[in-house]
């Protein structure tokens, strides 16, 4: 019995040809903005996520803050972190460990062709193990840094199928770094992060004596905490130190001291309130095209009034008239909702396309997942019966007497 209320639905949707189709603007709109929107802000979500995700809740990061110009986190601000700072960290109650981090923009030319890296450093010494367990700094190929390492390598994972040098570097090849000679001595597992991906890391020690970094200025201060529900309260901690230490008020601070998750948390926040705002603009589209389902049922209702009046005099029930009427607002709902959601998807991917290739960089991604689509599917046919329910019913109460009597 349903399969025939459906296929005739279908039949009288067919009939309204263009008017059918123009109902459904409304609620191709709105359903194509939420799918598109929120593909490319999921997929936002999960690659940042992917730059975060291999550190632990139990790791932070303190650095400076303040007039940076464009380059690597910590650099380029008004005051830096000096190199005594993480022994004074280290001795705050909770921090297991404490070590300087340096970043640096540097030129990498290999197979005649130079390009812009990052170059990380590489404690020594015992934080040398605690650095690779926090990072879970793992080599697929060669081996990682050791201290009595000069002039060595290690690689970002992309290295190895890097385009842009005409071939791949592979563990023993020679590359160029500011122009000095260094070899490859291993490469690094990949992460999916952008950051470590792409890494040129070296000893800390090569990075002053041969890259001429100075070791007074500090990128990035990494601690480990030896608690994970302690996190908050050292961090309350540190920045009591390096107020002092900065001769700062709390609110003025020239200073970062964050989590990955925090990091992550103010994300999420950013991207509800973007979200938050396509839902109003999607909610005003679809409500649009709900009304449009409803009058274009009550006009349906209102020209059909003999076909109605016909069936109820043959014996069909007020059930029937109201599931004809409900099954053909569901469908022009649950269309909409279809052909919404492929647009989305259209949208969502063909931008997130674009934007990698015209700002060059791989963070621009979508995600749409199964349960967006499924979501969006079931409320655009929802709606679309939730505003068909008055032109259902009132077709269903139609006098047939008084139907076939008003049509001339």
């Amino acid at each position: 019995m349903l399969k025939d209320y459906f296929i005739y639905s279908v039949r009288n949707l067919k009939n309204r040809g263009l008017r059918s189709w123009l109902t459904m603007i409304g609620i191709f709109i709105g359903i194509a903005a939420v799918v598109s929107l929120i593909g490319l802000g999921e997929g936002l979500r999960i690659t940042v996520m992917s730059q975060f995700g291999f550190l632990g809740p139990d790791v932070l990061g303190v650095q400076a803050s303040g007039l940076a110009f464009a380059g690597p986190p910590g650099t380029g601000v008004v005051e830096p972190l000096s190199d005594e700072i993480a022994d004074k960290i280290r001795k705050v109650n909770g921090v297991e460990a404490s070590f300087n981090r340096y970043i640096e923009s540097v030129t990498v030319e290999f197979n005649d062709r130079q390009e812009i890296g990052i170059s990380g450093s590489v404690p020594e010494g015992k934080n040398r193990k605690i650095f690779e367990a926090m990072v879970n700094l793992k080599a697929e190929e060669g081996r990682l840094l050791k201290d009595s390492d000069t002039k060595k390598v290690v690689l970002g994972n992309n290295f190895k199928d890097n385009d842009d040098f005409g071939k791949g570097i592979r563990v023993g090849d020679k590359v160029q770094i500011n122009g000095i000679d260094f070899e490859a001595v291993g490469i690094l597992e990949k992460k999916g992060s952008f950051i470590f991906d792409n890494v040129v890391l070296m000893n800390e020690r090569t990075m002053f004596d041969v890259i001429g970094v100075k070791k007074e200025e500090v990128d990035v201060v990494a601690v480990k905490v030896d608690n994970i529900n302690n996190v908050n309260q050292v961090k309350k901690n540190i920045d009591k130190l390096l107020r002092k230490e900065r001769d700062v008020k709390e609110g003025e601070e020239n200073f970062q001291v964050q989590s990955p998750q925090q990091t992550l948390e103010a994300l999420n926040s950013t991207l509800f309130a973007v979200q938050l705002f396509v839902y109003i603009i999607a909610a005003i589209s679809l409500a649009v095209g709900g009304i449009g389902i409803m009058n274009n049922m009550y006009t349906s209702v209102l020209e059909r009034t003999k076909e109605i009046g016909v069936m109820k005099s043959i014996g069909a029930k007020n059930s029937a008239i109201f599931t004809i009427f409900f099954v053909e607002s569901g469908l022009l709902g649950m269309v909409g909702g279809i052909i919404g959601i492929i647009l989305g998807m259209i949208f969502a991917f063909g931008l997130s396309a674009a934007g990698r290739v015209f700002l060059g960089s791989e963070l621009i991604q979508a995600s749409v997942s199964l349960f967006l689509i499924f979501g969006a599917l079931l409320f655009s046919f929802t709606l679309g019966t939730a505003f068909g329910l008055l032109p259902a019913y009132q077709a269903s109460k139609l006098n047939p007497v008084d139907s076939l009597r008003s049509v001339k």
